[in-house]
């Protein structure tokens, strides 16, 4: 009996220890639509249906069961990462933010779904099936780290997702200290248009966050809202001097170039119309794509700059993959 108790003794830290260890946190948080939820964390099985880009750069194959079915159609970060990394349990394709697959859901058993709030009847749906679902929205940079640091949060991988915001921030602030040299008469008008050419990025917007940052006026941003559409007469009137097209827009430069009614626009004649790469903005590339944007508006004051080597360096740390990689296994985009 001695012997026993002494055992007991022996090992009643390790017991208290691994209990200590196991026991979950529950975190409270207000979502985009303005709902109180709670969960427990680190969440161990979570769906993420437009924030798949923070698998590969935080890590979290192994707490993602599922993801959206565009992860592999649309995303080449997604795609490599997959064929590259050692993944024991790949994410299963639970539909879209738009049609979801509740019988995938169910047979996955999330802990949680993040999802956007664009549709809220989506989401008061997949409440109403029992799941707990987090709306967001990042429309400015900040709000971005807000969602960074929230997956962070919801896995385990907080000091990962600082480390990812820092990546995020050497490339923000090349850019600031950049344009801080353009005099204010030298500012560039531009516009970010999306799905279609006049549906454009108003003053709420993460794109017009990124224009901000990168030194443009945004003669869109008197709107105070995320998109509008807008008709073409008033884009005439703003007569920017460059055009960004989303990187997902199923148009390019061609269709601004080869429309008479577009011939007016400055940035149409001089031929700076730049259709961006195909990546998600809800993700760390967004200052991949703010770099791209920054060097196409002033390029006089970044022409001393590796563009491609600063994004490769910023792949590798990040995503842990190079551009060599993605260009040879992400179908181009």
């Amino acid at each position: 009996m001695k012997r026993y108790l002494g055992l007991v003794l022996i090992l009643l830290p390790l017991i208290v220890s691994e209990i200590k260890d196991s026991s979950a946190e529950t975190l409270t948080l207000t979502d985009k639509l303005g709902r109180r939820i709670s969960l427990s964390v680190p969440v161990k099985r979570g769906v993420l249906l437009q924030t798949y880009e923070f698998i590969p750069a935080l890590g979290l194959w192994e707490r993602v069961v599922g993801v959206s079915r565009h992860a592999e159609e649309e995303c080449d970060i997604f795609r490599v990462a997959l064929r590259k990394d050692s993944i024991q349990r790949r994410p299963a394709k639970v539909g879209s933010g738009t049609d979801i697959n509740v019988e995938s859901l169910l047979a996955h058993k999330p802990e949680v779904i993040i999802t956007w709030s664009f549709y809220p009847q989506h989401v008061q749906f997949l409440e109403r099936k029992g799941f707990t679902v987090i709306a967001i929205f990042p429309n400015d940079i900040e709000k971005l780290y807000s969602v960074t640091r929230l997956h962070g949060k919801i896995f385990g991988k907080e000091k990962r997702a600082e480390e990812v915001i820092a990546e995020m921030e050497k490339i923000f602030q090349l850019i600031k200290e950049r344009v801080a040299k353009i005099p204010k008469q030298r500012r560039v008008k531009a516009i970010y248009v999306m799905g279609t050419p006049t549906r454009v990025a108003c003053g709420e917007s993460l794109p017009n966050s990124v224009l901000e940052l990168t030194g443009a006026i945004n003669p869109a941003s008197e709107l105070k809202t995320n998109y509008s559409d807008v008709p073409l007469e008033r884009i005439i009137q703003w007569n920017p001097d460059v055009i960004f097209i989303w990187g997902f827009a199923k148009y390019d430069e061609k269709a601004l170039y080869e429309n008479p009614q577009w011939r007016m626009v400055k940035a149409v004649q001089n031929k700076r119309v730049y259709k961006l790469p195909h990546m998600s903005t809800w993700s760390p590339r967004l200052a991949v794509i703010a770099l791209i944007m920054a060097e196409k508006l002033y390029p006089e004051y970044f022409k001393d700059i590796d563009v491609t080597k600063t994004i490769d360096d910023f792949y590798k740390r990040v995503f842990n993959l190079s551009i060599d990689e993605i260009r040879k296994y992400g179908k181009g985009h």
